[in-house]
């Protein structure tokens, strides 16, 4: 059985010392675990809110505008339903001494990009590289 990291609740990876070292991973699961939780709490909350706010409106412009809402809503939630499946595959990296490189070079991504974006499979130049391609390909 692993482990458990001790982690200070103001701990911070810092570029000094050993990159993806266990007080780094440790911070980067709970983190991403942190951020799933509040997905899949949202989440429930939507479901909860849909079913009980069923109701028959009369007037058609109001109908209209309800249904509006609740399709962006649902394409909302399925959008962190994406995010979440993006947040168990960083959790897998991590389990498997993968998370923090680059998936197309792989150098380590810094430290800075993935505490904005833990879900980061690419260095920013590597990002950078792709989207370029993307939207020369796009325009064609």
């Amino acid at each position: 059985m692993k482990q458990e990291v001790f982690l200070p609740d103001d701990y911070r990876p810092a570029e000094d010392e050993p990159f993806m070292n266990e007080r780094q991973l440790e911070y980067f699961r709970r983190k991403l675990l942190n951020w799933k939780q509040e997905l899949l709490s949202d989440s429930r909350e939507t479901i909860e809110g849909l079913q009980g706010n069923t109701r028959n409106i009369p007037d058609v412009a109001d109908r209209a505008s309800e249904e509006t809402d609740r399709a962006l809503e649902l394409r909302t939630r399925d959008r962190q339903r994406k995010l979440v499946a993006k947040i168990d595959s960083a959790l897998r990296r991590i389990d498997e001494g993968e998370y923090g490189y680059c998936e197309v070079t792989g150098d380590p991504i810094s430290l800075k990009r993935l505490d904005a974006r833990p879900i980061a499979t690419m260095s920013l130049e590597a990002q950078e590289r792709h989207e370029r391609r993307e939207k020369v390909h796009r325009d064609d």
